[in-house]
């Protein structure tokens, strides 16, 4: 079987890690992403195993959709299998979980807790597991496909029923988790794409509702997809810990030049971009061939940034993903005086004290961030159309709207460009360099030659 040419871009950001693979035709093949670890190794390599999965369901989707008689099954046949995958990987994480939750209860401060509170861990896991299908049906939503928020939630919840004030606290099930959860992210899970789906194939195929007939024929086209060679011929890495990346130093670039680069190869018109990620803000320039022209970061804290909206999320016993649309819900304006990391949780009580709601001043708190960006942005060079918004925070609906507000309150309409894949566009420009070097060095040699 001839194999298929990949290159990979990895973006090893502050608080995700992703990777894009691109074919021969520069085709985004596959996308993966995790939550960035303490181990960045470990965050690459998940990222990569991600992005290598979802490659294989494209090419999966490739094949199906050429076969006349299945590619009108096609969508009812990948839901069934990404949601089956995408359970088992939970249930291996959960399994990591209960084992990293004991381990925790054998710290000797929980003495007098025992054997009650392995009693106590074991059932709510074993309850997680209970609910856990439910989350994977095809077509269900998840308020997140990280397992940390997922688990997170799940814990907080049946911790809190579990509880009792005089025998066993919450504060020290939760301590519990957030010991077990950072071991757990750091491993990588033994679960295998290619030998779920062989072992699985059958069952999978028949609850997509596919005749017998079409099932051989789906099984035949599904081997072929999943053991389809991927050849990967080079890698480039970008992002904050770039330099932790297992890649030589050749196949680095910084993240200005791969978020301007993608976010051109994204939105072809775009001359302005902005990048909120984890632990810093980038305002670029680029040309009509996406090469940057100029540039502002702010790298020196992580106010106005994914950390920051972490840390308020905290403080307000919410998931990060819930902020923007409750911001959204807000009736009344709020003007925040400091997007400071060390001062919002002595800032954010205040203001709950003085009986303001948690919506009008989360949306207060997006407007002061966007307000830290509009500053970056007037000293990069301004808005100009196409204006592209990239990073985690793309995704966050009030940060959207409050961005749109001062643009147009401070340069007039333009075009604000936000892809669904914003997230990734740093790992789609480090994937489109890997593709352009080796162009270049194939040309240098038939030069030389």
């Amino acid at each position: 079987m001839n194999g298929l040419d990949c290159w990979v871009g990895i973006d090893l950001g502050s608080t995700t890690t992703k990777a894009v693979i691109l074919d021969s035709e520069g085709a985004i093949l596959g996308r993966g992403i995790t939550n960035s670890r303490s181990n960045y190794d470990v965050a690459c390599a998940v990222a990569r195993a991600e992005a290598f999965v979802d490659a294989r369901f494209a090419l999966a989707r490739r094949t199906l959709e050429a076969d006349a008689e299945l590619a009108p099954r096609t969508e009812l046949l990948l839901p069934v299998i990404a949601a089956s995958f995408a359970e088992a990987k939970h249930g291996a994480a959960l399994d990591a979980l209960r084992a990293e939750l004991l381990v925790a209860a054998r710290n000797d401060f929980y003495k007098s807790w025992q054997p009650a509170l392995d009693r106590v861990l074991g059932e709510i896991v074993d309850e997680m597991e209970v609910r856990a299908p439910a989350l994977f049906v095809p077509g269900a939503e998840r308020k997140s496909d990280f397992f940390r928020d997922l688990a997170s939630s799940s814990f907080m919840q049946l911790s809190e029923e579990a509880a009792d004030p005089g025998t066993m606290p919450q504060d020290v099930l939760i301590g519990m988790f957030d010991k077990a959860i950072i071991k757990v992210e750091n491993q990588e899970l033994e679960v295998s794409f290619e030998e779920h789906v062989g072992q699985a194939l059958d069952r999978l195929l028949e609850a997509a509702g596919l005749e017998a007939g079409e099932r051989a024929r789906a099984a035949e086209l599904m081997e072929y997809a999943v053991g389809m060679p991927l050849q990967e011929r080079a890698h480039v890495g970008t992002g904050y810990g770039r330099a932790r990346l297992p890649f030589p130093k050749a196949s680095i670039r910084s993240e200005i030049l791969c978020h301007g680069l993608g976010a051109h190869a994204t939105f072809p018109s775009t001359r302005t971009v902005l990048d909120i990620g984890g632990q810093d803000t980038k305002a670029i320039q680029v040309d009509e061939r996406g090469i940057v022209t100029g540039f502002q970061m702010n790298d020196r804290c992580a106010a106005g940034c994914g950390r920051y909206l972490g840390y308020i999320a905290d403080e307000m016993n919410l998931g990060v993903h819930e902020l923007g649309p409750m911001a959204m819900k807000s009736t009344r304006k709020v003007k925040i005086n400091s997007t400071c990391t060390v001062f919002a949780g002595a800032e954010l009580r205040d203001r709950l004290n003085l009986g303001q709601q948690r919506e009008d001043i989360l949306a207060g708190l997006h407007r002061a961030i966007m307000l830290r960006a509009m500053s970056l942005l007037a000293r990069s060079g301004g808005v100009h159309d196409d204006f592209t918004f990239t990073g985690g925070v793309a995704r966050n609906p009030a940060a959207v709207r409050a961005l749109r507000e001062l643009v147009t309150e401070n340069y007039g309409e333009r075009k604000i460009n936000i892809s669904a894949a914003s997230i990734y566009t740093g790992a789609l420009g480090a994937a489109i360099f890997a593709r352009r070097a080796e162009d270049a060095d194939e040309s240098t040699e038939e030069a030389a030659a």
